[in-house]
């Protein structure tokens, strides 16, 4: 087996390869038809979506005990916020030890400008973390609390639901994971409507499945 061969044999969205995204690429066009945008919606990025992300955290939060399982959804969330950030954006994560070749411009280095941007721009995150600054303590206190100590910290805590629908409470540093889950849902529903009818997401998509692919 040769070793292209096996990069194409990566599953990349459910039983979908980069095989199988190389032959479907051929037919997305940035303007294109929305009903192939759509296919690429469903097939590729909800489907990569729901079955890693997604569907884990909804069993998590049905069979819940409140004893410390909002931990776990909360650094699940953490991990989807970027990923629809750099979806959106069309970039892609690369590790950038002293004295390598410089970023391109569609690459990142520093997950937290990423973080930050979906907090402070999209709908419903940014009715509830209305700075950066804000922005920031969260990424700080909660995304790599969770992510490098399996812990909050700066004072973050995470409570299941709040009494509005809020997904953060930045005032008293608190976290509301089941409506932080409901505003990722909102702004996946947003993807889904945008993304067959507008070329720049269209372009970003593109270039964010090719690098999955690589």
């Amino acid at each position: 087996m040769t070793t292209n061969k096996m990069i194409g044999d990566v599953h990349i969205a459910g039983s979908l390869t980069t095989d199988d995204w190389d032959n479907f690429r051929a037919m997305l066009t940035p303007g294109g038809d929305p009903a192939i945008w759509n296919k690429a919606f469903e097939d590729y990025f909800y489907t990569r979506l729901s079955l890693r992300y997604l569907a884990p955290i909804k069993v998590l939060q049905d069979n819940g005990t409140f004893r410390g399982e909002g931990f776990s959804i909360a650094a699940i969330q953490c991990s989807i916020v970027e990923f629809l950030e750099s979806t959106v954006q069309g970039k892609s994560y690369r590790f950038r030890p002293k004295g390598a070749p410089p970023l391109t411009e569609h690459e990142y280095s520093s997950s937290s400008d990423i973080f930050v941007s979906f907090l402070i721009n999209r709908t419903p995150f940014r009715n509830d973390f209305k700075t950066e600054i804000a922005a920031r303590d969260f990424y700080e206190g909660v995304r790599c609390g969770l992510l490098h100590e399996a812990r909050t910290k700066r004072g973050w805590t995470i409570w299941a639901k709040s009494r509005d629908g809020k997904t953060a409470d930045t005032n008293q540093k608190v976290m509301y994971r089941d409506d932080f889950q409901t505003g990722l849902l909102c702004f996946v529903d947003w993807y889904k409507g945008d993304l067959p009818a507008d070329k720049t997401l269209q372009e970003a998509f593109i270039r964010k499945f090719d690098s999955l692919c690589l």
